[in-house]
């Protein structure tokens, strides 16, 4: 620990130690003490050894040393192939923790802001200009490549179904989570659409729930899920801008010879006038064009028609409450 026996702490405790930001119930760490490392990485080791663990989540990821960090990167390297490591950032560039030699991946706060301040302002620009200077084509983008976390809420802030105005735009923000570049992250209880805001406490972001729910938009999530779960475009495809008003955006994801456009609406009419028919007969034109491989289309087909189906759902329910009957969506 970081100890002074000049001072004292707010538990009067005689003496002085440092706390993350001032909190200490939260003891800062002295990560340069080869003594506190290698207790680190002894639990670490147990975990994985005695629970078999993939990764972890660091905590204010920010506010840790940088050697310790890259010593962290390869002992667990050393442990595990694939183990990852994600760390908790709230802005700058992450890239100074996110690289070969510290961190895999990071949280992605700056496009979870403006997700849902595009739907709350009307302006889908905010967070297309966000995914353009991450991860667009050109050579200064910042992240291209890399796989940030993403999500649309977490454990610190607002649930999702409370900060937007609308919450028939549920099922829309998350066809934007999971087609955008990244790795879409899903908070417990939000699945079936639960509130929470952070003005109310933790306890209101973090409830125990007594069981699961089931709804249209779980149907929806799980879908979507499954959709990028199985397609390369969706999990390690580029991002190019193709249309953008302040109330549409579509864009294109391509990887390994396969396309898939992400369309969003969320106007209460159709854009331009095009019925959905139209829009899906265009969609499955474009597709036919650009596969190929007979063997590969047709698989391909399917999943771009299962997942383009349901974002032309979204386009055509964003007026309609998402917790309708199931029989009446597919008409």
């Amino acid at each position: 620990f970081h100890i002074s026996f000049d001072g004292n702490s707010n538990y009067n405790d005689g003496l002085w130690y440092e706390g993350w930001e001032g909190n200490y119930d939260l003891v800062k760490l002295n990560l340069r003490n080869e003594d506190v490392i290698q207790h680190i990485f002894s639990c670490i080791k147990g975990w994985v050894e005695e629970f078999d663990i993939d990764g972890l989540r660091l905590d204010v990821a920010y506010c840790l040393d940088h050697d310790f960090l890259r010593r962290l990167r390869s002992f667990c390297d050393g442990l595990k192939p694939d183990f990852f490591l994600v760390g908790e950032m709230l802005h700058g560039d992450y890239n100074r923790l996110m690289n070969d030699s510290m961190l895999h991946s990071a949280t992605n706060y700056e496009c979870y802001k403006g997700l849902y301040s595009s739907f709350n302002s009307m302006n889908m620009f905010e967070i297309v200009h966000s995914l353009l200077r991450q991860f667009g084509p050109e050579n200064w983008t910042l992240y291209r490549g890399k796989h940030l976390l993403s999500f649309v809420d977490n454990h610190d802030v607002t649930r999702v179904a409370s900060i937007l105005q609308n919450r028939r735009h549920l099922p829309l923000i998350y066809a934007l989570l999971f087609g955008m570049p990244g790795i879409p992250c899903i908070y417990y209880g939000s699945e079936w659409g639960a509130e929470g805001n952070k003005q109310q406490g933790d306890d209101a972001l973090r409830p125990s729930f007594d069981a699961p729910e089931w709804n249209a938009l779980t149907d929806t999530i799980a879908a979507m899920a499954k959709a990028h779960r199985e397609s390369r475009a969706l999990c390690y495809g580029d991002f190019r801008q193709l249309v953008l008003t302040n109330r549409q955006c579509i864009w294109e994801r391509c990887a390994d010879g396969e396309r898939v456009l992400i369309a969003v609406n969320i106007d209460h009419d159709f854009y331009m006038g095009m019925t959905i028919a139209k829009l899906r007969k265009c969609f499955l034109k474009f597709v036919r064009r650009n596969i190929s491989d007979q063997m590969h289309a047709r698989f391909s087909l399917l999943l771009f028609r299962r997942f383009f189906d349901a974002l032309l759902i979204f386009v055509q329910k964003a007026i309609q409450p998402f917790h309708q009957n199931p029989a009446e969506q597919e008409h």
